[in-house]
């Protein structure tokens, strides 16, 4: 048996945004015909905040009539300043079912992802101001009523999506079909003109796929340029937290380093994947599983102790990424709760921070303002045959704990009260543990 210590008495940060997602509830609101709906489910997990990027290949979130701003803006020769140039309706539609659930729009202001053989959203803009311009009036609609519009205060405002993806392919660039100059080009005009109108508003990019060497480049362009950042966004798949771990610190001391120490470091597309080719199937399956849960959840307890500013797990649209939603009953899969049981730590006075470690074992702890304890302790092992651990947290005082396990035979789900918290745990499992007396 190894121990978790606790020291109730070291009460640390506050727990960040660390649940946010990509991907909205499915759910209508201008409709009666609901036979499936998860809104419920997905208020209860108290997301934060949902990233509106590849919205516009789901017809749940308007499809291709929304989010996209070549779907917002379809007539790019049209006059950006003529409220009838701009189609918002399926976009308002969306965003307000994300505040029916309690979540906050991350702003995408870009293209959905094209894998198509032709790319037509993804080629840049002829007129990189006109789009700056664009985009400054869909801000507008939805924080300042512009066009019949709403009065939302949305936040974030992110340019672009993975500009370093497919550097040397010409004939298949799926995120931006122009140079790295270009985009630089682009993004500097683009941010320039809307700190200017708006210079309240959280305003960054550029959701870097991968390449650290493309964003070192970038930044030394941006800070030569004097270009603001208030975020830098970014993205990884992987098998472990410690590759996203040292990614973030990777990141975090450039930013530092290019003059930007006050920029947000936001990953906002992450998820389990073994490998783009013969591994991906296996990674698909892993998604969906208690295994792809585990991994979450540990990712999750990592990052509250990291640099990272905000996580944004990818994703609970409908699509092959989303380990949290059944694609077609709506019903909660396992990955539902890593998200669902780390909402319940915003009520939490602050993270108290385990004194020690255990190998591939990943807690988070907090006590509410009556000192009640909640925990939760996950065992994440990518060797499917790692064998069981036996766990013991201890907070240094006697209690009786409500437990719930995420593991091959139970969801999430309450199994009992208990004094004893020695938890036997399988390779690839959580407990959440809450006390009440």
């Amino acid at each position: 048996m190894e121990t978790l210590r606790f020291d109730l008495s070291k009460t640390g940060k506050p727990f960040k945004n660390l649940n946010a997602v990509n991907g909205g509830p499915w759910h209508r609101r201008h409709a009666d015909d609901q036979y499936r709906c998860n809104l419920e489910d997905y208020k209860a997990a108290c997301i934060p905040f949902s990233r509106n990027h590849d919205s516009a290949v789901c017809g749940i979130y308007g499809g291709p009539y929304s989010h996209d701003i070549t779907c917002i803006f379809p007539d790019f020769d049209a006059d950006p300043y003529d409220p009838s140039s701009y189609d918002f309706a399926c976009t308002d539609e969306s965003i307000l079912v994300c505040l029916d659930a309690g979540t906050e729009t991350f702003f995408r202001l870009g293209q959905t992802i094209e894998h198509q053989i032709k790319k037509h959203g993804t080629i840049p803009p002829k007129d990189f101001l006109k789009w700056a311009v664009i985009c400054e009036h869909i801000i507008r609609h939805y924080n300042e009523g512009w066009a019949d519009g709403l009065r939302l205060n949305i936040r974030y405002w992110e340019i672009w999506n993975e500009p370093d993806l497919d550097p040397d392919d010409a004939a298949n660039k799926r995120t931006w079909g122009g140079t790295a100059a270009q985009f630089f080009d682009f993004y500097a005009t683009a941010v320039r003109h809307l700190k200017n109108c708006f210079p309240d508003l959280k305003i960054g990019g550029p959701a870097l796929a991968f390449d650290e060497s493309w964003a070192d480049a970038f930044l030394a362009e941006m800070r030569r340029r004097n270009v603001p950042l208030d975020f830098f966004s970014w993205h990884i798949y992987c098998t472990g937290p410690s590759e996203i771990m040292q990614r973030a610190e990777r990141l975090r001391k450039m930013l530092d380093s290019h003059g930007y120490p006050q920029a947000e470091s936001i990953l906002n597309e992450w998820n389990y994947v073994k490998g783009w080719t013969e591994d991906f199937l296996e990674s698909v399956k892993t998604i969906h599983g208690v295994k792809g849960a585990a991994f979450a959840l540990a990712c999750i307890c990592e990052a509250q102790k990291s640099s990272i500013d905000m996580l944004m797990y990818y994703d609970t649209r409908p699509s092959v990424f989303n380990g949290v939603f059944d694609f077609y009953t709506y019903e909660k899969l396992p990955g539902y709760y890593p998200l669902y049981w780390y909402g319940m730590f915003y009520a939490m006075r602050g993270e108290i921070r385990a004194e020690n470690t255990i190998e591939n074992v990943y807690s988070l702890c907090g006590a509410d303002e009556d000192g009640k304890i909640l925990a939760a302790v996950v065992y994440y092992n990518d060797r499917d045959d790692a064998p069981n651990k036996t766990v013991r947290p201890d907070f240094g005082k006697t209690g009786t704990y409500e437990l719930y396990i995420l593991d091959a035979q139970h969801n999430g789900e309450f199994v009992g009260m208990t004094k004893d918290l020695t938890l036997d745990m399988q390779v690839n499992s959580a407990v959440l543990i809450k006390e009440t007396e």
